[in-house]
């Protein structure tokens, strides 16, 4: 399947709250992770761009929902990252209200890639979400982020750990696809299947 050429990539708007989401059916394909796992580097990436999406250092960088409008055909959306983040807990919880509900019922969520840093094991939030997604017949995308960081051997180790756990949720091997931000290893194969879901009658 072709990788399409990027015309247009732009900010369309941040929603705080569910009625500030965007009406109408463009196609729409949401980003999850952990705070700081490479959502916003994983972006710019997909899209050829090098500052369309705000990348920090510091977790929690991302307080809202963000729609980014992609050749005038879909929205990308950014999810604010869960976990550790640098803010009041109060704003945490918020945070996790707004993205439930978007990944609860947003009709035209074509599918949701979901970032795990290819260093790390599941923890009890992504477990969670996983059957969330699961149990409500969503379409997810798992990526491991931050592949460049890893030796052959300990991506075989971690590939091993992640699909066993996964296996639940009817994940196998050559489902997981890993990204690097940095050598664009991955984005091929991920655009690959962010195709085969947004062109999806």
């Amino acid at each position: 399947m072709a990788i399409p050429k990027i015309t247009s990539a732009e900010f369309s708007l941040s929603a705080h709250r569910v009625e500030q989401f965007p009406r109408g059916d463009l196609p729409e394909v949401a980003f999850l992770g952990r705070s700081n796992v490479g959502k916003s580097s994983l972006l710019n990436a997909l899209l050829g761009r090098r500052k369309l999406v705000r990348i920090s250092a510091r977790p929690g960088c991302t307080r809202a929902v963000n729609f980014f409008l992609i050749n005038g055909r879909w929205h990308f959306v950014d999810l604010p990252g869960f976990g550790y983040a640098a803010v009041s807990r109060t704003l945490k919880e918020s945070w996790g209200h707004l993205v439930l509900e978007y990944l609860n019922a947003r009709p035209n969520l074509a599918a949701v890639v979901f970032l795990q840093d290819g260093r790390r094991r599941l923890g009890p939030e992504e477990l969670f979400l996983w059957e969330f997604l699961t149990a409500r017949g969503r379409a997810v995308l798992p990526v491991l982020t931050k592949a460049d960081k890893l030796k052959m051997g300990e991506r075989a180790r971690q590939l091993q750990h992640l699909a066993g756990a996964l296996a639940p949720f009817g994940v196998n091997p050559p489902d997981l696809t890993w990204f690097s931000a940095r050598t664009f290893e991955g984005r091929d194969e991920l655009w690959s299947r962010l195709l085969t879901c947004l062109d999806r009658p």
